[in-house]
């Protein structure tokens, strides 16, 4: 993914922590056939509220469209794009890998280059915990694919605005408004 050519909408949708609510999310992307490349959820801090953080591929998805439908949804409360270039993403990513004597010097050499934390031993393979950005989990597991990938997940994307230093508060990104009035996209 380069930084010149953004391949995806990153949104992040505070909903009221109800039962059903990610999967009333799921089925509108899956009816309207939106590709998500990844979506992570968790509650916020207040216990009320969990935010989803979706993935969506910009050739599926037209960015007005997405927020229209969500905002349709009785449990959406906000809707916020950040822009790729305006946002820290992280992954979590746990990877065991085939490494025998010859080679685990060398792997555990790229774990520590990539600030991962090997998390589980085996006489011939390793396991890895390694948070990051998605192309620096991608650099990771292409370095890593040669050794053998016995086992791969990852967590999808999460997400928060870049602060901005200059005025010492959060950075937002102006949009627009959707008609309801209880989505926006800052």
């Amino acid at each position: 993914m380069g930084s010149a050519t953004i391949r995806h909408h990153l949104l992040s949708v505070l909903v009221e922590n109800k039962a059903g609510v990610l999967a009333r999310v799921a089925n509108l992307f899956s009816r309207r056939g939106y590709n998500i490349f990844s979506l992570a959820v968790a509650p916020t801090d207040d216990e009320r509220f969990s935010r989803i953080t979706i993935c969506v591929d910009v050739e599926s998805a037209p960015l007005e469209q997405v927020v229209k439908q969500l905002d349709k949804l009785v449990n959406v409360v906000e809707i916020t794009e950040l822009d790729p270039t305006e946002a820290i993403e992280a992954e979590l990513m746990l990877i065991t890998l085939e490494a025998d004597r010859e080679s685990r010097s060398q792997v555990i050499q790229l774990v520590d280059v990539f600030d991962g934390r090997i998390v589980d031993v085996s006489p011939d393979s390793l396991t890895i915990m390694l948070a990051g950005t998605p192309s620096d989990l991608d650099h990771f597991e292409d370095l890593v694919g040669p050794y053998g990938i016995a086992g791969l997940q990852r967590t999808g994307r999460v997400a928060l605005h870049k602060l901005d230093r200059s005025r010492g508060r959060l950075h937002t990104v102006s949009g627009i408004a959707a008609s309801s009035g209880k989505a926006s996209i800052k």
